[in-house]
């Protein structure tokens, strides 16, 4: 696991407090990567991830899920209207909580959704409430992740299902450059480690979990990079993130760095599945 020291709660909580503007700007209300099969817009692809990961954890109406790192609630918001589960979705952001719920409100899903803004390191829910814990791109900005799997995992009811997508740590730690990469990757994208796919693996399973499926779709997202670094280019809002933040400017100048991470297999993006032993 890469680790680097500095990052700090409250900057990850600024980052998407006053970054949200620009996710929604640069991307979308689904501030998750895409997933492309073709040449699919990007609208469809991020949708295409949401939908891929439900179909792969098996999402039914009834479901009652926890989306841990909601964001705008844009797949909550999907899981609830396209797929009938009753959604809480927690986001360290109150600014995103508040976006989230609003655009539920709009969108039809005010009653089968309902958004915290709380620390999942933190929040507390009964055990076996929950028939998925759903996750996508958050887990890279917990401090100390084997912690949190094993207290999430205890909400879950017995043959409840665990969905992750995540930015990995690359398998192959030997390439040159490879920490380098890791570590200039997660300063500028607030994140305190990144895990291989095996660490993940060894936080899972001991809870009484059992991987079932686990997928590397690194070059199916990578696009989301280049096609943000165009629409920065194009619309000059690198000029409005400097009167905002300094760290969003980091964060917008910090695109080839990930991309190049992807390129080279220093970082991976893909998802795991796990089942809830009865």
């Amino acid at each position: 696991m890469i680790s680097v020291d500095g990052i700090r709660k409250e900057s990850i909580r600024s980052h998407y407090q006053l970054g949200t503007l620009f996710y929604r700007l640069l991307w979308g209300p689904h501030i998750h990567h895409g997933l492309w099969h073709g040449d699919e817009s990007p609208a469809v692809a991020q949708v295409q991830l949401t939908d891929t990961l439900a179909e792969m954890v098996g999402i039914d109406a009834g479901d009652e899920v926890v989306d841990v790192g909601c964001g705008m609630g844009g797949s909550s918001i999907r899981l609830a209207k396209e797929y009938g589960a009753s959604v809480t979705g927690v986001t360290l952001s109150p600014v995103q909580a508040r976006w989230a719920a609003t655009s539920a409100f709009f969108k039809g899903a005010r009653k089968r959704t309902r958004f915290m803004a709380q620390d999942a390191e933190k929040v507390q829910f009964v055990p076996e409430t929950f028939d998925v814990l759903w996750s996508i791109e958050c887990t890279e900005h917990l401090f100390d992740k084997p912690a949190f799997f094993k207290k999430a995992i205890d909400w879950l009811r017995p043959g409840g299902r665990l969905a992750i997508c995540v930015w990995f740590e690359g398998d192959d730690t030997t390439r040159p450059g490879h920490r380098e990469l890791c570590e200039e990757v997660c300063r500028r994208f607030v994140c305190p480690s990144l895990g291989t796919p095996a660490d993940y693996v060894s936080w899972i399973e001991p809870h009484g979990m059992e991987v079932i499926e686990q997928v590397d779709w690194t070059d199916r997202v990578a696009r989301t990079w280049e096609i943000c670094k165009q629409r920065v280019e194009r619309t000059g809002v690198r000029h409005l993130a400097k009167w905002v933040d300094q760290e969003q400017v980091a964060f917008i100048d910090g695109f080839d760095a990930l991309l190049n991470a992807y390129r080279t297999r220093a970082m991976q993006y893909g998802a795991i599945v796990a089942r809830k032993k009865d």
